[in-house]
């Protein structure tokens, strides 16, 4: 709501007065639609300054390390809740009851088969491509399977592809990974929670099902949820972009997807295990903290500190809670890389150089450090925050496609590029 005014003064012209917009928590906005009018634009390379959109879902505040969904603080639901209960909660805006949850489960249950052809499809990727590449082109594809509910403008499809979305990730995600490694593709099983189906699908084959361990599964789930939503970041604002052309919702996170595969975004997991390669071994640790701290060197600490919390971020501390919880049950004697993790850790938190820069280690650090223990590739970490990501990127989307206000996005820029001039014929030049 609009209760204040902002004035602008520009220097030969009359002064311009601005709604000031305040949410029900964080910061008024200045409302700058009007500026237009003036013939001026404001000029915010990275949109560090600039709200673009109006939202109910997910709100942070990175200097206190608060992160809510939809009201609920992300601690209580990584506690408390699992993801698809997180899941509906994003995309409908209320935690569900017992009958709800049932049915919602029940339905994703039913929806995490793919089309059979999408077989044939894969078949058409090398197998050494990066998964995130086949993943781009095959949730692109969607739209060519599933083309019975691509009516943005009707409830009821939104909510299909919603639901499909969300089921089929999982099973996608697998498919890509057994691909690349040449066995067989695991079909989902609807006797499985969401994170152990998950699990099956990655790691079981037709000749050999083990059971999935309540502790891996329960860690599987808790990377899910959160890594769920994140407010307005690169890949979320990629989706609302490609959302606002009217573009259908697969293609929509299919551009997601491809925003998230930048190293300095969905990446960073992947940077953490590369780092601790880096490294080696336990016994350069300090060597590679006087390093990060050295102006001069290139070296950084990758899972450490977060462009959004300057304080902790509170997926962390949850986080940390999994990963030793993981790491008590399979070990870290026989895995260097695990060894290197777990004294970097307890090394950093104990320097006061990154206690005072408030460089704590972040919930990259800790996702890759479970994942890598799980037996996960590392060009698996980036599909893995894809999946987990999907259903945030489709409640913005829902959003976006219910907002009255909605318009095409269309950025202004500042040009510094040559001024008119005249074509010259090829043989004056």
């Amino acid at each position: 709501m609009a209760d204040k005014k902002a004035q602008l003064i520009i220097e030969g012209a009359a002064p311009v007065e601005l709604p000031v917009l305040t949410g029900t928590v964080g910061p008024d906005v200045i409302d700058v639609r009007s500026l237009t009018s003036t013939g001026h634009f404001t000029f915010d390379p990275g949109f560090m300054s600039t709200a673009s959109c109006e939202s109910k879902i997910t709100y942070i505040d990175g200097d206190k390390g608060i992160l809510l969904h939809r009201g609920y603080p992300i601690e209580q639901l990584a506690e408390k809740s699992d993801y698809l209960e997180t899941c509906y909660l994003l995309l409908n805006g209320e935690l569900p009851t017992a009958e709800q949850k049932a049915q919602f489960v029940s339905t994703v249950k039913n929806h995490t088969m793919v089309h059979e052809q999408l077989k044939s499809f894969l078949n058409g990727f090398r197998r050494d491509a990066h998964p995130m590449a086949i993943m781009c082109g095959v949730v692109g594809a969607l739209s060519a399977f599933y083309h019975d509910s691509l009516d943005i403008n009707d409830p009821h499809h939104r909510e299909i592809s919603a639901v499909r979305l969300v089921a089929k990730m999982p099973t996608i995600a697998a498919m890509v990974y057994k691909y690349s490694i040449g066995q067989p593709l695991m079909y989902p099983r609807n006797d499985l929670s969401y994170s152990e189906n998950f699990l099956h699908m990655m790691f079981n084959t037709p000749c050999e099902i083990k059971p999935i361990s309540p502790v891996l599964a329960k860690a599987m789930d808790r990377i899910f949820i959160l890594h769920a939503d994140h407010e307005q970041n690169a890949s979320t604002s990629t989706v609302r972009l490609a959302g606002s052309t009217g573009a259908n919702p697969f293609a929509c996170i299919a551009a997601g997807i491809a925003a998230l595969w930048g190293p300095a975004h969905g990446g960073a997991n992947e940077a953490v295990l590369t780092m601790l390669d880096e490294i080696g071994d336990v016994s350069n640790v300090e060597k590679f903290l006087a390093k990060a701290k050295d102006k001069n060197d290139p070296f950084k600490l990758m899972g450490f500190g977060h462009r959004v919390y300057k304080n902790f971020d509170p997926r962390a501390k949850v986080m940390k809670q999994s990963a030793d919880e993981v790491l008590d049950l399979l070990g870290v004697e026989n895995n260097p890389t695990l060894q290197v993790a777990k004294e970097l850790e307890k090394a950093a938190l104990a320097d006061p150089y990154f206690a005072e820069k408030k460089l704590f280690p972040n919930v990259d650090f800790y996702s890759g450090i479970i994942l890598e223990a799980m037996g996960f590739p590392t060009s698996m970490f980036t599909p893995i925050f894809a999946l987990s990501r999907t259903v945030g990127w489709i409640s913005q989307w829902k959003e976006m496609i219910g907002d009255p206000q909605l318009k095409i996005g269309r950025p202004r820029q500042l040009y510094n590029g040559e001024t008119l001039r005249d074509y010259v014929d090829i043989e004056n030049r």
